[in-house]
């Protein structure tokens, strides 16, 4: 009996030394979870000896011990597959093999949606965009990818129960839209309308016939000829690999169908283009005209070709915030904007960078005291870069918000949100000023809010 326990000990002991002993013969391998895995700590830094060297210690031993994707896989597909819960903290597990990305989760149910002022902040911010772009002669769209989960949420599992509003950010943010006059390209009702599903069920995106739609909707609206994808044969291929299978299942993905078109590609990448995954990337074409610039998310990426293969040349960026020189740097005559569901708050965070546009006179102006709760100006570029939050009492929600420079020009700031001790406010400002706008040293400036027909200086500042 003896025996049989100490063989026992032994085995057991083996067992729990092959996570470590495999660190000792298998490389680090990348991690489908969408994260940064910690590094090696060492037990003497800048400071002196690294007090939290155990604990970063054993942080780096729980990323990177011996076939660690392999565990984490088995322990998925238990999970998963027998008790229909997703191991991933990003991935919904739904039903009949759909996987869902957790960060839609609160636009599915309509929870912690944006406040009123803060969908303005959106739509205003898009609409003085519009117009800086249209001013140079340069046609506008703004477009929004519907999250899987709001056209195909019929395997979410239990979630249904707890849906509080359908009237989620999208939907309320389309009426402010409308009445700032910003050209929107509703893909989420054509999308909706089609008979078959455009989505990946193991990815958070949208398959090739869903990309070509929406691809195609987008240069209807922008009066844009193109080629009608509806008329090209396509070929089916299960050899897709879903973003969100590789983060549950890192060593057990599942493959699923994606369309293939048959049409050559007529566009060239102008330097090394790795993946349409890259940040920005440049196309020529030269048998086509229009520049195009397109400010994209993961769903732009599926996108590159269809727009490649109708502009003569194209620049794709995923960068934020929007940098609006690069319109006057690829002389582009059309600019799109899209953007995942899921990052409509972000939107309120990240004006563009432009200069605000210049005002007239905005009239007989009213007094406040106290009406600014901080203002600030720092260096970004070639511009000075001016921030700050009025009192909530003095905004409605609608209310614009301008900056008058040394008591002469008067400029119009972007309306935003900002974050401040965790939670999100949506009462700031944001003005960019080119460098050469303000002599070196101080400046005096009079922060004016719209207030019903009128105008109120909520504060005369002096910013250094």
């Amino acid at each position: 009996m003896k025996k049989w326990m100490t063989a026992y000990a032994v085995f057991f002991f083996l067992i729990c030394l092959i996570p470590s002993l495999g660190m000792a013969v298998t490389k680090t391998e990348e991690s489908g979870e969408n994260r940064t895995l910690a590094s090696m700590p060492s037990i003497r830094t800048e400071e002196g000896v690294n007090i939290n060297y155990l604990p970063q210690l054993g942080d780096y031993f729980q990323d990177h011990f011996g076939f660690r994707n392999e565990l984490v896989t088995a322990n998925a597909l238990i999970q998963g597959k027998v008790f229909g819960v997703s191991t991933a903290d990003g991935v919904i597990q739904g039903t009949d093999g759909w996987l869902y990305y957790k960060d839609s989760l609160d636009d599915y149910l309509g929870r912690n949606l944006m406040s009123e002022r803060g969908l303005f902040n959106v739509a205003h911010s898009l609409s003085l965009m519009q117009d800086y772009t249209e001013a140079l002669g340069v046609s506008f769209a703004f477009t929004v990818a519907p999250n899987k989960n709001s056209l195909y949420g019929e395997q979410m599992p239990y979630y249904d129960s707890l849906v509080i509003t359908e009237d989620n950010n999208l939907a309320r943010l389309t009426g402010y839209l409308e009445s700032e006059g910003v050209h929107y390209v509703d893909l989420y009702d054509t999308l909706k309308s089609q008979d078959e599903i455009l989505y990946h069920e193991r990815d958070s995106h949208w398959n090739n016939k869903g990309a070509a739609l929406a691809a195609e909707t987008l240069m209807d609206a922008l009066n844009k000829e193109h080629t009608d994808y509806s008329e090209v044969p396509v070929e089916e291929r299960v050899d897709y690999y879903g973003d969100l299978d590789e983060m549950l299942y890192p060593k057990a993905m599942t493959p699923e169908t994606e369309y293939y078109y048959d049409k050559a590609d007529i566009f060239a990448y102008v330097g090394e283009v790795e993946s349409n995954f890259d940040p920005q990337i440049t196309t020529v074409n030269p048998s086509m005209e229009n520049n195009l610039i397109m400010y994209r998310d993961s769903f732009g990426n599926a996108l590159v070709p269809f727009f490649a293969n109708e502009y003569g040349n194209a620049y794709f960026s995923r960068g934020v915030p929007y940098q609006m020189t690069d319109i006057l740097n690829v002389g582009a005559d059309t600019l799109i904007v899209e953007r995942a569901e899921r990052f409509i708050p972000d939107m309120a965070l990240n004006p563009p960078v432009m200069e605000g546009p210049v005002t007239a006179a905005v009239g007989e102006e009213k007094e406040a005291k106290e009406g600014l709760e901080e203002i600030s100006i720092e260096e970004s570029g070639i511009y000075y870069k001016i921030t700050g939050s009025i009192s909530e009492e003095y905004l409605d929600t609608a209310s614009e918000i301008y900056i008058k420079v040394n008591n002469d020009t008067v400029y119009e700031a972007f309306p935003v949100n900002y974050e401040k001790d965790g939670k999100t406010e949506d009462n700031g400002f944001c003005l960019y000023l080119l460098n050469t706008r303000i002599a070196e040293g101080a400046f005096e400036a009079q922060v004016i809010v719209q207030d019903g027909d009128g105008y109120r200086i909520v504060a005369e500042q002096t910013v250094q």
